[in-house]
């Protein structure tokens, strides 16, 4: 009998979920657990390289931001449908055989293939620190697939480079030791438009830019994230163009093809200006995501319950893991 092929994917609890995050990552997330063996993990190692300065800047306790913000994360995945009795949910950093991992496979990696990571340099030109541990984030993020000997990997279009180099690892450690890793696969969303949301300024949705909506945001905080996106000076009566607007955009993920539609003709006919067509937006938002807020709320109120899960959870992974890393000794020796 052929095993089910085995998933995963990993979000950094830098701060509180957008709408980029949910289109992007988390509805895939939520829609694929029950095709496969699914590993879905917070990944709060990872954070580490830029939560520094929102923790010193929060004048908090040590140590509150990152772990507020990873259990920020489980409520949200937990609110928005994941079930933690199909898919394995836990946090990166309750697994400790990825790091010991992560060595193992930096023996095995160029400097050169580093070096090439995009996602560094983009990280670099906006003025993040230099750090061993941004520079070998690609290494960590290897560990954390192949611990598992995942198959398939969810990603949107930025990180296939990230899986192509994790593949790189695999056969770099297969040929010096011995089989021990499958090369994963990507999936990416056929529906990519949905994988890059547009942000409030018009970049992509992304907390490094400031221009995200939260997942559960409400009343006049979710309002004043829609009021702000940014739209041209075309004054009201006028004809609007759906498809260069980012107020549409945002719209079309929540709406019907029918409602699109109609939409789109108020917009060539100037039957409605931006701040209607953001009141509709703020509207849906607001319907789409109200009972999963309620139940966040309910979540919350039950710490233990969530820490439970996530405990429960890096046990079933911590077996696949030891698994993966006693032939791992093995083959290297370290045994």
């Amino acid at each position: 009998m052929t095993p089910p092929k085995r998933i995963l994917s990993g979000v950094q609890p830098s701060g509180k979920l957008h709408l980029g995050n949910y289109f992007g990552a988390v509805k895939q997330h939520i829609e694929m657990q029950s095709q496969g063996q699914c590993f879905f993990f917070i990944a709060n190692y990872h954070a580490l390289t830029t939560v520094q300065e929102a923790a010193r800047e929060a004048k908090r306790k040590p140590g509150t931001v990152l772990a507020e913000s990873t259990r920020d994360v489980a409520l949200d995945y937990l609110a928005l449908g994941l079930d933690p009795n199909v898919a394995i949910f836990f946090r990166q950093s309750d697994v400790p055989e990825v790091t010991e991992l992560a060595w193992i496979l930096a023996t095995v990696t160029n400097m050169g293939l580093l070096e090439r990571a995009v996602s560094y340099k983009d990280k670099l030109d906006r003025g993040i620190e230099a750090t061993v541990g941004l520079f070998t984030y690609p290494v960590l993020m290897a560990a954390d697939i192949l611990v598992y000997r995942s198959n398939l990997v969810p990603v949107g279009k930025d990180q296939v480079q990230h899986l192509e180099m994790t593949c790189d690892m695999a056969v770099k450690f297969n040929r010096a030791f011995a089989e021990v890793f499958p090369e994963p696969q990507p999936f990416v969303p056929k529906q990519e438009g949905r994988a890059k949301v547009p942000g409030t300024d018009g970049q992509k949705m992304s907390k490094s830019y400031g221009n995200t909506i939260d997942i559960f945001a409400e009343g006049k905080a979710l309002e004043k994230s829609v009021m702000s996106i940014k739209t041209n000076s075309t004054p009201l009566g006028q004809p609007l163009d759906p498809d260069t607007c980012m107020v549409y955009a945002l719209y079309g993920l929540f709406a019907t093809d029918e409602e699109k539609a109609a939409l789109a003709a108020d917009y060539r006919a100037g039957a409605i200006g931006y701040g209607g067509a953001k009141k509709l937006l703020n509207a849906k938002i607001d319907a789409y995501f109200a009972p999963f807020r309620l139940k966040r709320k309910e979540l919350a109120k039950d710490a233990a319950t969530v820490e439970d899960i996530l405990r429960a959870g890096a046990k079933k992974a911590r077996v696949e893991a030891s698994k993966t890393m006693e032939l791992v000794r093995a083959a290297t020796g370290l045994t």
